[in-house]
């Protein structure tokens, strides 16, 4: 019996020193973000270099800004101004077309035109149904190759929808948050870039308001049909 509790106490006590060493070595190491490892500093060890754990830490925030990085959601804009189709050909049988201003320059504005019954000469017969506003509540007065804000302010045709999102609030609300004009692209931003559509895109400024319809195809698609180069 002595003999095996000797043997028994032998055992113990290796159990126990071998279980101090493993505490040991836990010790002298640690794991540090994203799985780096870190020894433990002796006594005997020469100072700790601070910009070490610093670079370490940027190249993880590094990676991890990559594997975050979103791409760009960007608007279709309009060439320009619109042109305005003469049904003339040049020398070479292209279409004929003029500047807004071509003509709007050498006379002076009429502030009366509100409907479609009052525009003349060249714009008779044009359709145009907008709510309560005139052309002039759009068109820029002073230069007719623009536009204009309710404040006065010009803007160019390429940006016209700062122009419909003074009026159109809900509608421009909408549209920020991907529910209102189609867009193309990727609805997730970390696969790849998103392009929207413009107002114009799909409503007609002069007549705005779509018809009355059964919701099956889109009342226009930009992709059917001819660019929007003529006025």
């Amino acid at each position: 019996m002595a003999g095996s509790r000797g043997v028994i106490i032998s055992v113990m006590l290796l159990a126990m020193l071998a279980g101090a060493a493993v505490a040991v070595q836990l010790r002298a190491s640690s794991v540090v973000a994203d799985g780096a490892v870190a020894s433990e500093p002796t006594p005997n060890d020469p100072p700790a270099d601070p910009s070490a754990s610093q670079v370490a830490t940027s190249a993880v925030r590094s990676s991890r800004g990559e594997a975050q990085k979103t791409f760009s959601v960007t608007i279709r804009k309009p060439a320009g101004p619109p042109r305005v189709a003469t049904n003339l050909k040049d020398l070479h049988g292209e279409a004929v077309t003029v500047a807004c201003s071509t003509c709007h320059s050498t006379r002076s504005p009429n502030l009366q035109n509100k409907t479609s019954q009052s525009l003349d000469e060249f714009h008779s017969g044009m359709k145009f149904s907008h709510g309560t506003v005139s052309c002039l509540s759009c068109h820029n007065a002073a230069d007719y190759d623009s536009l204009q804000l309710a404040d006065g302010h010009r803007v160019e045709f390429t940006d016209v929808m700062t122009l419909c999102g003074q009026c159109h609030g809900p509608q421009m609300k909408d549209f920020e948050h991907g529910v209102h004009g189609g867009l193309n692209g990727y609805w997730d931003l970390s696969r790849g870039p998103q392009q929207k559509n413009n107002c114009v895109d799909c409503h007609n400024p002069h007549t705005p308001q779509f018809p009355k319809m059964q919701p099956t195809f889109k009342p226009k698609d930009r992709f059917l049909e001819q660019s929007r180069s003529e006025h």
